[in-house]
């Protein structure tokens, strides 16, 4: 399996941020909200904790996050194999989970989230 190269930090910061501000705008946030969260986990080999808006879907206690261009981006493979912890903001508050992260045939990514009670 072959990844490319990880987009740059700074395109990428300033996309989150973006991103970020609209979703937290009065004018917009209700909207966007809806479809948009921001996941914070712990990474798997640094230790570090990261935070990152992400598109999802959620049905009942489990939250469905389709990886757009998964070979440009890493955040995903802390989920690979068994999982890990992971949090998010849902319904304007944080809630924990289990995700893992499946790589189909044709090479799309889904993280899937197991809400915690």
């Amino acid at each position: 399996m072959r990844y490319r190269r990880a987009l740059p930090k700074r395109a990428i910061g300033r996309f989150n941020s973006c991103v970020l501000t609209l979703r937290s705008s009065p004018r917009w946030g209700r909207f966007i909200s809806g479809h948009l969260t921001v996941v914070t986990y712990t990474g798997r080999r640094s230790g570090r904790t990261f935070s990152t808006p992400v598109a999802f879907r959620r049905s009942a206690d489990t939250v469905t996050i389709g990886v757009q261009f998964p070979d440009a981006k890493v955040w995903w493979r802390n989920f690979l194999d068994e999982g890990g912890p992971i949090s998010l903001q849902l319904d304007g508050s944080d809630h924990t989970g289990h995700a893992v992260a499946r790589r189909d045939e044709a090479g799309r990514v889904t993280v899937t989230v197991r809400l915690d009670g």
